[in-house]
């Protein structure tokens, strides 16, 4: 089959739906949406977020030198799309999504309470890469719902029910089925 190019587009899909949680300077939560998340180191445990400068958790990042990293489950996805409509300098998001700030213990930023999977970070360092800006932030902590664990003790996508997106088109998607046991699958190659 032939393959048409599109142009150096940012269509790496599908990405994950993520909501960042941060605290202004005034000490007010907020949940942005996004889609450039991605682990970025092994050691130190690391995670990367880009935002550009325009959007309000920019600013809360660098002031607070800490975010967190929020996977909802797809029984969310109203909530999470609001939270990337409006801004956080203009909404108070929790108050209009009923979702709960929790403060965290170990970062200087809140995480949502309602979702499976949180990640708590430290922010490492910060690029400037053109349009965006990169924050890398050092994995602090990991936190799962106890019913999103499966019997190896780790988070099962079928239990959380990730939200997809797929950039360009701008849809979202939930997951699909279970394929096979990394790792080992591809043993059967051989």
């Amino acid at each position: 089959m032939n393959k048409k190019s599109l142009g150096a587009k940012t269509l790496v899909c599908p990405t994950p739906v993520w909501v960042i949680g941060t605290y202004d300077q005034a000490g007010k939560a907020n949940a942005a949406t996004a889609a450039w998340v991605g682990v970025c180191c092994s050691n130190p445990p690391a995670v990367a977020v880009s935002f550009t400068k325009a959007r309000h958790s920019y600013g809360n990042i660098l002031a607070r030198k800490a975010f967190t990293v929020n996977l909802p489950s797809e029984e969310y996805i109203k909530e999470v799309d609001y939270c990337g409509i409006v801004s956080g300098k203009n909404e108070d998001k929790f108050s209009a999504t009923g979702l709960t700030a929790v403060q965290s213990e170990l970062v200087d930023a809140p995480y949502i309470k309602e979702f499976p999977l949180v990640i708590e970070c430290r922010l490492l360092k910060h690029h400037e890469i053109g349009q965006h800006t990169q924050f890398i932030g050092e994995i602090v902590d990991v936190k799962v719902d106890e019913n999103a664990l499966g019997e190896k003790g780790y988070p099962e996508l079928n239990k959380i029910r990730p939200i997809l997106y797929t950039p360009g088109s701008g849809l979202y998607f939930a997951c699909g089925s279970y394929l096979g046991e990394a790792y080992t699958i591809g043993r059967k190659k051989k």
